[in-house]
């Protein structure tokens, strides 16, 4: 088996990941709920976690919220911040992540659309904002194509037109470096199964101080029991409810991995894998989208004529796995024009290797011709 669909779920992951998982299951409690050394042992991995986490992104350790996700984080974030008066500037690269929790508040949305070369269209960004414009949601790194976009520039964009500026990293996340008040993000969403190494059910949602987020959820924090409100500081605003101590061991254990490894040389790897894969394809009848601009470790393409889930399962039997269809990313396939093909979307980890790509290469080719 081959596993080429690391941008849905990665799959290999650093030994030490598993190893820090089970060995939670035989020393942690439940954090914030008592003095006892078990319930200790747990706080402590939920605050070296955030540690961690902040030293990564540029934040403090107390404005992390840890979520299951980042569809959760992105609920957290937009269903506590928009109102249904507001107008929100988004793309339509979004994963409906972001799509729905706005199509749920009704709030007024505009787009920013893509050029040829699968980029957004910046030309008329300005003329976008309105007087109830509160908001810029963008992903770093597109779900389907894995093009990247440039965060210190919409980043400025916005701080320009006064509105904050909401990051998805769920594709950026370990991969691409974030740094998080040189950027001007106002808050961060991301998920700890894809380049963090983490398992899935974690992630989390940075928010930069000041940012008031109203709670989607309340009840138990460990703290201020008596009170009828849910307690307003940071991060127990956000984190009703026990925590995922099993899945943070595991995802701290991914962070680790990860500075010591160096984003930079994790992103490269990926980027050495992509380019192998591209120049096999070169005499191949394939539709390639976005591939021209700086990319994440992620290709999508089509087989002109046949429908994606054919092939991807013709390369299933092959042992070659990968990730066809939608991808969560309506908008961005009506903008290529793929919405009944969908597309092949190839994504590549640290953890792979050329010869996994020689063949994957060799399999597409048997398939087509």
């Amino acid at each position: 088996m081959i596993y080429l669909d690391n941008a849905a779920t990665s799959f290999l992951k650093p030994p030490s990941v598993a190893r820090a998982v089970y060995d939670s299951f035989g020393q942690v409690g439940n954090a914030a709920r008592g003095i006892n050394q078990m319930s200790l042992a747990a706080e402590r991995i939920v605050y070296g976690t955030r540690q961690i986490v902040a030293e990564m992104f540029q934040s403090s350790p107390k404005q992390v919220a840890f979520s299951s996700g980042s569809t959760e984080s992105l609920n957290l974030l937009i269903q506590g911040f928009v109102d249904p008066q507001d107008h929100v500037i988004t793309t339509v690269m979004e994963h409906n992540s972001v799509l729905r929790p706005l199509y749920r508040i009704g709030c007024d949305i505009d787009y920013i659309g893509l050029m040829p070369d699968g980029t957004l269209d910046k030309a008329n960004r300005d003329q976008l904002i309105k007087h109830n414009t509160t908001c810029l949601i963008i992903t770093h790194a597109a779900n389907l194509t894995g093009v990247i976009n440039d965060l210190s520039d919409w980043g400025e964009w916005c701080e320009r037109h006064g509105i904050e500026f909401f990051v998805d990293a769920s594709q950026s996340a370990g991969v691409l470096p974030i740094r998080m008040a040189d950027m001007k993000i106002s808050a961060l969403a991301f998920t700890g199964h894809k380049g963090l190494f983490g398992s899935q059910g974690t992630g989390g949602l940075i928010v930069k101080q000041g940012l008031d987020i109203r709670p989607l959820k309340v009840g138990g924090s460990g703290i201020a029991t008596f009170d009828k409100e849910h307690p307003g500081q940071m991060p127990t605003r956000l984190e009703a409810g026990t925590l995922n101590i099993h899945g943070l061991a595991g995802l701290k254990a991914g962070l680790e991995f990860i500075l010591a490894t160096g984003i930079d040389r994790i992103h490269a790897k990926e980027l050495q894998l992509r380019t192998r894969f591209l120049e096999g394809l070169d005499d191949l009848p394939v539709i390639l989208y976005g591939v021209g601009p700086p990319s994440v470790g992620i290709v999508a393409l089509n087989v002109e004529g046949e429908d994606s889930a054919l092939i991807g399962g013709y390369l299933s039997d092959e042992g070659i796995l990968i990730r066809t269809g939608g991808h969560c990313a309506p908008l961005h396939h009506e903008a290529f024009g793929t919405v009944e093909q969908g597309m092949l979307r190839f994504s590549f980890s640290y953890f792979n290797t050329e010869q996994e790509i020689d063949k994957a290469i060799g399999a597409l080719r048997n398939i087509i011709i």
